[in-house]
């Protein structure tokens, strides 16, 4: 929309979850907002289709009018406060009174009477609590296998393109398969939906509330309680939907999830321009007017709802530059830390990673041992990449989970779908293997007793050696597995070694005093090893995966190493390096590497950590004696003395892994870089 189109009209005020936005102004209109003590807040200034967003207020009155002043009060203002507020032209002389807008917060249910929706098979618009409109896509499974409706139910949500009526999801075709209903819903601000899109915030969240109370509501729904599926963006937005606990929702299925964004940005206080930076930028283009492709297609063949609701794209932030801004972490983005908010899940979760995945990492089973409020957990955790959860090895308990807890019966893959699958495995993950047998078939179908024998399970299931469990070497299949009541797996013991001479990683404390010196790398940084991959995340799903895994050199590492283990060892949970480090300028960063030195001489990465030790102080909440993580805010961060020796731990982000007899277990201390599939640094 241009500025002729809003010429003459009144501009329209709407009031959302810790969001207002203005549309419809004239281009270039400062739009003052004034809270209801009587305080400016902010003036924004309309852009040329008229529009104005505010959903972060600067610490200070101030005028947004430039990209660069708004990544300025996002970097260190404050999350929009729920509450009353009024709106002024200040364009006009005198400044026009523009009406009262009401700021909801997340909490803030709407009445009943807006679920009463109907939703169809096929594509089509729901509304949420303050007016905007959701694409949706609705899937039934097939009526020859599987019957007429109702259906068990399950929602994908996210920004990508889950109502994109041509291109279903991964979890869209597997659910389908399995004999489940799929609603597909676009978040605000991307695909068809209208409002401005904004990564894991309030909004985005009390929206899936709405979604799933509207789900429920359809007659079509089995039960009425629909559950919610994704890996990866889909999965993470399961977590902040649940903890605002929709009344009607039935379970969650979250996998390859992450525990925190910023920490996702900044591992170890180090802003990751890799991946993360990636994927941010690549959401800026997405969301953008168009910028799906199929949202574009169903404009030009007559969608009007579509084309409406992207005139507000204009709004949408730039989250690359948001997220490289804020170098500090703040109060404001407690709100979109999962791990805080996870404890509020009152409903089954079902939950899937990989220690190694490229992608998100593995942080997330930081929070394992969070979700206190929720009635049963079953979490299966491997070495692997990030698609791994749609793998053979996981798959089946994903739908046995579903089973019980949406559809209310034994799990019973039909016996099609079980001919169909060893060739849907050779093409997605280049080999071929059969699903799981149904494990609790000989229930019949006594609901009751199934659930019971497999509630009784312990929830946690680790899987070791994925990749060597198949005659096709690196499938997606595991070699054994164990199952334990908790993660860290109780009774863990802690290990300590000790950094000695002559590169030795011993069982006891050095007799004497010494030091190792390495020279700083920090263009190694750039040096991922599969960033060539990054255009074609598919391949991840293969068994071979070419890498260029490069080493520093000796000058730029310091590296320790133990005897040959006697007896096979396994590590689990997390771990650190206690290190003194006398830094050679007043800020540094510090990678340290876990690898595994088999007899034959191959050296197999096993985890990584990061830490920036301008930041201080541990978070005491989230630190113990093997476990350690940072405040990272500014407060907490002060610049090194070269020359001062300081202490620090550095953490390794966690792990579960087999040393064999014969192997020995190496760590190296380094500069960040080098160590990591897509990882990439931006090193002091």
């Amino acid at each position: 929309m241009d500025g002729s189109q809003t010429a003459g009209r009144a501009p329209h005020l709407r009031g959302g979850v810790h969001t207002l936005t203005v549309t419809d102004a004239s281009p270039g209109t400062m739009v003052r907002v004034v809270d209801a003590d009587g305080r400016d807040v902010v003036t924004l200034v309309a852009d040329r289709a008229g529009n104005a967003h505010l959903a972060f207020v600067p610490e200070h009155h101030t005028v947004l009018d430039e990209p660069t002043s708004i990544i300025d009060a996002l970097a260190s203002g404050d999350t929009l406060a729920a509450g009353e507020y009024r709106v002024f032209d200040d364009s006009a002389a005198p400044p026009a009174d523009l009406g009262a807008v009401h700021v909801l917060a997340v909490d803030d249910v709407p009445d009943p009477s807006l679920y009463d929706q109907e939703l169809a098979e096929g594509y089509g618009y729901l509304t949420v609590r303050d007016g905007v409109q959701l694409s949706v896509m609705v899937r039934f499974p097939d009526p020859g296998l599987f019957g007429p409706a109702p259906y068990p139910t399950v929602i994908e949500y996210s920004g990508y393109s889950p109502s994109d009526p041509d291109e279903p999801q991964p979890s869209t075709l597997l659910a389908n398969l399995m004999g489940f209903a799929v609603v597909g819903v676009n978040m605000r601000g991307s695909g068809c939906s209208g409002g401005v899109f904004d990564v894991f915030s309030p909004a985005q969240a009390a929206d899936g509330y709405d979604v799933v109370e509207t789900v429920a509501r359809q007659p079509w729904v089995l039960h009425g309680r629909p559950g919610m599926v994704g890996l990866s963006y889909p999965g993470i937005s399961q977590l902040y939907v649940a903890a605002t606990r929709p009344p009607h929702l039935a379970a969650i299925a979250p996998m390859s999830v992450i525990d925190d964004l910023w920490r996702q940005q900044w591992p170890g206080g180090v802003y990751n321009s890799g991946f993360t930076r990636a994927w941010l930028a690549m959401r800026d283009q997405q969301t953008a007017a168009g910028g799906q492709s199929w949202d574009l297609r169903r404009i030009e063949s007559g969608d009007t709802v579509a084309e409406q609701n992207q005139r507000v794209r204009s709004q949408n932030f730039d989250f690359e530059q948001f997220g490289r801004s804020i170098e500090n972490f703040r109060p404001m983005l407690e709100a979109r830390r999962a791990s805080a908010l996870v404890d509020r899940i009152e409903v089954p979760v079902y939950l899937t990673g990989a220690w190694q995945d490229e992608q998100t990492g593995s942080r997330f089973a930081l929070m394992l041992d969070s979700f206190t409020a929720s009635p049963h957990v079953r979490f299966n955790l491997f070495n692997g990449h990030h698609p791994d959860g749609y793998s053979p090895m996981v798959v089946t308990r994903w739908f046995e989970f579903l089973s019980f807890h949406v559809a209310h019966r034994v799990q019973a893959v039909h016996e099609m779908i079980r001919a169909f699958a060893p060739l849907q495995f050779a093409e997605v993950f280049g080999f071929s293997t059969e699903l799981e047998a149904d494990r609790f078939s000989h229930h019949g179908d006594d609901v009751d007793a199934a659930l019971a024998e497999y509630m009784a399970e312990p929830p946690v299931r680790i899987l070791f050696e994925n990749g060597a469990g198949h005659e096709v070497p690196g499938a997606t299949a595991h070699r054994f597995e164990v199952e334990v009541e908790s993660f860290p797996p109780p009774g863990v013991i802690p290990r300590r070694w000790w950094f000695d001479a002559d590169g030795a990683l011993a069982e006891e404390p050095p007799a004497l005093a010494g030091a190792d010196a390495y020279l700083d790398d920090p263009d190694a940084g750039e040096l991922a090893y599969s960033m060539e991959l990054l255009s074609d995340l598919n391949r991840f799903t293969l068994p071979q995966v070419p890498i260029s895994w490069t080493r520093f050199d000796d000058a730029h590492r310091v590296a320790f190493q133990t005897e040959p283990l006697d007896e096979p060892l396994v590590v689990s949970g997390s771990g650190h390096v206690d290190l003194w480090l006398a830094p050679g300028t007043e800020d540094t960063a510090v990678q340290v590497s876990l690898t595994e030195i088999r007899p034959d001489g191959m050296e197999q990465r096993v985890q990584s950590g990061w830490h920036r030790p301008v930041h201080r102080v541990e978070d005491p909440q989230h630190s113990d004696e093997l476990r350690v993580d940072y405040t990272f805010t500014a407060a907490d961060r002060a610049p090194l003395t070269p020359g001062t020796w300081i202490r620090c731990r550095v953490p390794f982000a966690p792990v579960t892994h087999l040393f064999r007899a014969g192997s020995r277990l190496r760590v190296a201390v380094s500069t960040h870089g080098r160590d990591h599939p897509f990882w990439c640094f931006d090193n002091p």
